[in-house]
This record gives structure tokens, sequence and C-alpha cells, in this order.
């Protein structure tokens, strides 16, 4: 069966012009580039809470991290290495949406003879599919950098409590200690200048093995379920669906990539943390069975809830602002 993608144009008319799918349309880098700014700026808060559950056995839930976050680092804490993220999303988010759009367009083109024919289920899955591996490519130094930055205090605090309990009570009173260290990343620029020079190339695409197996069949989700679930929102009598529609549509798609990409994403950010003192995991097998081991299968579902609860907001976001530029720039060029 074919999916009908008629995604985000919000003309009410029946019969309106437009049914043409949006990421069927020319190389609109506005378009492709403001979903992953909207998106980064709504969840990541939520990534770093999710990013701290997954790496620290420490934390028993959301609300214990959240807890333990703003008492030790305050609204701050929650940024941690925020800048790359905003720096590079643009240049990624271009590039997921825009080889998504030439990959389908191609596809269409090589079976149907035209890149404005109707792709089948299997072309959205496919193109899905090509654009997050794609995406690996640019983003994992950029992930490496940002989990170290999320995690650096956490592992102080690891390090200070381990060395207070080490320490043996002194006889007589002596001077206050000096404090201990300082962050040992002072930023992400010094983050990945720091992982270049001391772990080379490999550090910088640490983890990348779970990150390929996270976002292809994830992205591969995301947007098939969002062609299927965009088609079935539409109301009777209209050929596009309305506001309410891409936004329940983008929401659930969100969720249900995140449900699949959960598991691969535990290992991810436990691989990519893994660097910062004595490294604990030698590869993606190792970290797998190694976790599951200490901790249960339920480990591979940490932070399950909050990536679903994070993703359907973000998610909305994500696809109004697409749509949104789209419509302006073909405004502008029109």
């Amino acid at each position: 069966a074919r999916v009908t993608l008629r995604w985000m144009s919000w003309d009410p008319l029946p019969g309106a012009p437009g049914s043409t799918c949006s990421l069927l349309l020319p190389p609109s880098p506005p378009s492709d580039c403001l979903p992953g700014i909207c998106g980064v700026a709504v969840g990541y808060p939520l990534d770093t809470v999710k990013v701290r559950i997954q790496t620290e056995p420490k934390f028993t839930g959301i609300w214990h991290c959240i807890r333990d976050t703003y008492r030790h680092e305050r609204v701050r804490g929650f940024y941690r290495g925020l800048s790359l993220p905003v720096c590079t999303v643009s240049l990624a988010s271009s590039v997921c949406f825009g080889t998504y759009r030439h990959c389908l367009a191609h596809i269409c083109r090589f079976r149907y003879g035209s890149a404005d024919a109707k792709p089948a289920r299997a072309d959205v899955t496919l193109s899905g599919f090509a654009s997050g591996l794609v995406r690996v490519f640019l983003t994992s130094p950029t992930e490496v950098a940002k989990v170290r930055l999320q995690t650096q205090a956490q592992l102080q605090q690891r390090r200070r409590s381990a060395s207070g309990l080490a320490a043996v009570p002194p006889v007589c009173a002596v001077a206050p200690a000096s404090p201990g260290p300082g962050p040992r990343y002072h930023g992400p620029l010094h983050c990945l200048a720091t992982v270049a020079r001391e772990e080379g190339l490999r550090g910088l695409y640490k983890g990348s093995s779970a990150l390929l197996l996270r976002d292809g069949h994830s992205f591969a989700t995301y947007f098939l379920s969002y062609a299927i679930l965009s088609e079935r929102l539409t109301p009777v009598g209209h050929s596009q669906p309305d506001v309410l529609g891409v936004l329940v549509a983008g929401g659930c798609a969100g969720v249900l990539a995140w449900a699949v990409a959960t598991p691969m994403d535990v290992i991810k950010s436990r691989l990519q943390a893994d660097g910062q003192g004595r490294q604990r995991y030698r590869g993606l097998l190792h970290c797998l069975v190694t976790s599951v081991r200490e901790e249960g299968p339920r480990v591979l579902f940490k932070g399950l809830a909050l990536n679903c609860c994070r993703a359907f907001p973000v998610n909305m976001v994500v696809f109004v602002a697409y749509e949104a530029a789209l419509r302006l720039t073909r405004g502008l060029l029109a």
C-alpha cells in the first residue's frame, strides 16, 4: 500500500492546491534548519535529566534526578553543554530533513518515473533510515561533548564522596582542606579539543555504533509514523490535515521514534560518558552485556518515560516550525 504524503499544507478547502508532499519540494535551507533549533530549545533540560538517569545508577527516578541537579547546580545545571547543540543543530537538522527529502524524491523518480509520485511505505521507511544514518556522522562529536558536559558534575560529586569516605579523621584540628579540582571540561570547544588530544578521532566518535543503531531505525519509524498519522488525521472531505492534525501527528511520531530508540540511547550515553577517568566498557556489546547483567533488562529502558514525555511537545514544535519556515520561504521566493 502507498501512503499519500500530504504532510503539512494547512489549506482547509477540499481540492486546494499544494497537495505535494512538503519534503519533496526543492531544497529550502531555512525550513530544514528551524525545526532543530526549536526542538533543542524546548527539550534540552529534559535531555540533561535523561542522560544523567541513564548514566548514573544512583538516581531512582526522574524527580530524584531533577531535585538533585537543582540542589547542587541550580537552573544552570540543566543547560550544561547547550551552546554546541544550538550552534550545530541547524546543520544537523538541515542534513536530516534534506537527506530524507532528496532520498525520497530519487526513489520515487527511480520506481515510478516522477519525484512527485506517491511513495509507498517502504520508500518512506528507507528514506527515513538513510537520513538517520547520515545524521550520525555530523552529530557524534557533539553528542560526546554534550554527554560529558552533562555528566561531569555528577562524576565530580561521586569522586568527592569517595575521597571523603576514604579519608581518616584527623586526631587534632587542621586547616580546612582546599577545594577539589575544578571541572575537567570548561566548555564544549574545550571538551572537543581535550577528547581529540587525549583519545584521538576515535574518542570523538565514541558510541557511534550505538548511535547508528539508534538513529537508523528511529528515524525510519519517525517519518513513517508521521506519514501514516497525518493521513489518518486528515478530515473527511479535505486533502490536507489541519493544524491540530499536524500537531498530534508530529508529537505521536516523536513518541514512537523514541520508544524504538531508547535501548540504544542508553548504551550510547554510557559509551560516550565512559572516558572521564578509568574506561569501563570495551565496546557496544560489552556495555550492553555488562549493563544488563548488573542492573537487569530494565536498564535498557531507563529514561523511556522521560523520552516520550519530552518527544511529544518537542516534535510538535519541530513540524510546526518546519511548515512555518517552508511557507515563509515559499512566500519570499514567489
